[in-house]
């Protein structure tokens, strides 16, 4: 399995994003998958899920309202939109994919398998 992410960049505080995470070598719409993100010397935490149904949608509460989490399963690709970035919002990004089939959405991370490679988003003036 390979989850290839992409779409970050620096932004202004306010601007938006939208990262892609496109996967390969499995049924991809069988499987929840997630968002996080890693800063410097922290954990990597859980920002947003997806059932693998795309009925439920799952945010911490510092995003929600700004983030959304969708998936297009005919391009084995999930996205995240970003709106209103803040300063604090600057980390390297993570789409995740867990290893069973039909799993739940998970805020841990220990949960999921397969991860991409990180796209680093940046928010300053």
């Amino acid at each position: 399995v390979q989850l290839q992410a992409s779409g970050g960049g620096w932004v202004q505080p306010g601007g938006s994003l939208t990262l892609s995470c496109a996967a390969s070598g499995r049924t991809f719409s069988r499987y929840a998958m997630a968002w996080f993100r890693q800063a410097p010397g922290e954990e990597r935490k859980f920002l947003a899920g997806i059932t693998w149904t795309g009925n439920n949608r799952y945010y911490t509460d510092s995003v929600k309202g700004r983030f959304a989490i969708s998936r297009d399963d005919a391009k084995s690709t999930v996205y995240l939109q970003m709106n209103s970035l803040k300063p604090e919002d600057t980390a390297v990004y993570y789409c995740a994919l867990p290893n069973e089939r039909h799993a739940s959405v998970s805020e841990d991370y220990t949960s999921y398998y397969y991860w991409g490679q990180g796209t680093q988003v940046t928010v300053s003036s």
